[in-house]
């Protein structure tokens, strides 16, 4: 069984562009949102993702909206924690295929990391659900 987890070296979820997320304002607070825009830095990247160890530099005390814990998810998305590993799991694929591709390192990579086999394309399909 796939185990999601996040994966060094990917930052894929710090690409912040909006116009890929035309939905922020469904489940981001107006306060959250103001957050969330002020941290769209050069090319849609987030101010504090650091692209030379790829890693962000406020981690620890990075906002909820980039927290991918069930809780979280549960409020933001209404996924229901039975669903939270593949729904998170199908979140990152589809957003490491928009950023690094399909076929990247970075998608090979994550793929190994939460278990082989795991495809967001046909989870789609068994859940009806796509990630964010």
């Amino acid at each position: 069984m796939a185990t999601w987890q996040c994966v060094t070296g990917c930052g894929a979820c710090c690409n912040l562009d909006p116009s890929d997320r035309p939905d922020l304002a469904d489940y981001l607070t107006p306060e959250e949102l103001d957050h969330y825009l002020s941290l769209v830095g050069e090319g849609g990247w987030c101010i504090n993702f650091d692209h030379d160890t790829r890693k962000c530099r406020i981690y620890e005390q990075r906002p909820r909206f980039c927290r991918v814990t069930p809780q979280t998810f549960e409020q933001m998305y209404g996924v229901e924690r039975a669903e939270f590993n593949n729904f998170a799991i199908e979140c990152c694929q589809q957003q490491i295929a928009g950023v690094h591709g399909e076929n990247s390192t970075e998608m090979e990579h994550y793929n190994r990391e939460v278990g082989e086999g795991f495809d967001y394309r046909s989870a789609q399909g068994e859940s009806g659900r796509g990630g964010e």
